[in-house]
């Protein structure tokens, strides 16, 4: 049996990625969105034999990253995709920006659900739109999409709804009956849904992940999804994501978007991400791991620090924690980063009012988790 599994600190310490470049070394570094773990061996044999043979150029057609994509959606989730109507960009966020300079024009309004991944908010003012936000609705950190509010945001004229599905970073997968509900309220407005699932295969398995166009009908005619494998597989230096469409008006435009939205895209992270999606059993081994983290970090924060508030995410390798008990302070991240040496993100980055809160990446390795919070009981303790 594959096992997949953190890497020992001092092997981490040699990787030139932002996570493990930004912060000194006596930090532990836990906010960026990527693995400690090696990436599958497939993965690494077809990049190693593209630079055997120097294959360094430009990124042409590649249809075997269409084709693998829509296999593994369908064995995955059900989801059958048309392959014509895939299309790449260098990643999801180039890919969301792109499509939606298509559509909207500056002053025009885009939706999204705080707290979210704190990108969507720059990607809005990239394209010099307004943020409208209809915050999700929360119970004891169990977050839902608020319909009525998104409706309400809807009819005062919203051009396009940045819908993360599934939600980072609050660990949350939408029911296929939440996102129908969407779809309906989206067709009756003229809203058009732009769905980031770019962490959908780490999908824990006592749920089950619906992606956004295979919901309905209306779901395909306002619909469009953003996805890659950066995420799942760990190869976000390479720089390539999908965007898939199900509608003819919808591929119409995706293909009416500059030509340099294909080209500025990675042929490495091309024939990555079309070797990754089938990768299957390393995503499986993944699973596992992570499974084990967010129940291991739970057992050590309720040891530990037990005024913490943490809810096992539905998905993937980031915890949404509740800091407010530990009473560090405005902003508790700044204070753990300076006194502790931990880095997290701070949840205010999140959403307006969530200082008191934290995204903590356990995609790691058990050693590094409990030394991290150690390192946060004996701050508090003092």
């Amino acid at each position: 049996m594959l096992i997949v599994d953190g890497l020992p600190i001092a092997e981490l310490r040699n990787r030139r990625s932002a996570k493990w470049r930004s912060f000194p070394d006596e930090v532990l570094p836990l906010p960026v969105a990527e693995m400690d773990f090696e990436i599958a061996e497939p993965i690494k044999a077809v990049l190693m034999e593209m630079l055997r043979n120097s294959d360094t150029g430009y990124l042409g057609p590649i249809p075997e990253l269409a084709v693998n994509f829509s296999a593994f959606a369908e064995k995955r989730w059900g989801w059958k995709v048309d392959t014509a109507q895939i299309s790449n960009a260098t990643d999801v966020g180039v890919a969301i920006v792109e499509m939606a300079r298509m559509v909207v024009k500056p002053g025009d309004s885009i939706v999204i659900n705080s707290p979210v991944y704190h990108n969507f908010s720059g990607w809005i003012r990239e394209l010099k739109c307004e943020i409208v936000d209809a915050p999700l609705k929360a119970t004891e950190l169990h977050y839902e999409l608020d319909l009525a509010a998104i409706e309400s945001a809807y009819a005062n004229g919203a051009k396009i709804h940045f819908l993360c599905n599934p939600h980072n970073p609050v660990g949350t997968v939408f029911s296929k009956e939440s996102l129908t509900q969407l779809a309906d309220l989206a067709l009756k407005y003229k809203v058009a849904i732009f769905s980031d699932e770019i962490h959908a295969p780490l999908t824990f398995s006592e749920l089950a992940f619906t992606p956004f166009l295979s919901v309905s009908e209306a779901a395909k005619e306002v619909g469009v999804c953003f996805t890659a494998a950066s995420k799942s597989w760990n190869l976000a230096g390479l720089k390539c994501a999908i965007i898939v469409t199900d509608s003819t008006k919808w591929h119409e435009i995706a293909m009416q978007m500059p030509a340099a939205v294909h080209w500025r895209a990675s042929l490495f992270g091309a024939v990555g991400a079309a070797t990754a999606f089938e990768c299957t059993e390393w995503l499986d081994a993944v699973l596992v791991t992570l499974d084990r983290n967010r129940k291991f970090l739970k057992e050590e924060i309720d040891r530990k620090l037990p005024g913490v508030k943490y809810r096992l995410p539905d998905f993937g390798y980031l915890a949404w924690l509740d800091l407010s008990a530990l009473n560090l302070g405005e902003d508790p991240t700044a204070h753990i980063l300076t006194q502790a040496k931990v880095a997290l993100n701070s949840g205010q980055t999140f959403a307006a009012g969530a200082n008191q809160f934290c995204r903590l990446n356990f995609g790691t390795s058990k050693t590094i988790i409990s030394e991290a919070i150690d390192r946060i009981a004996e701050l508090v303790k003092n």
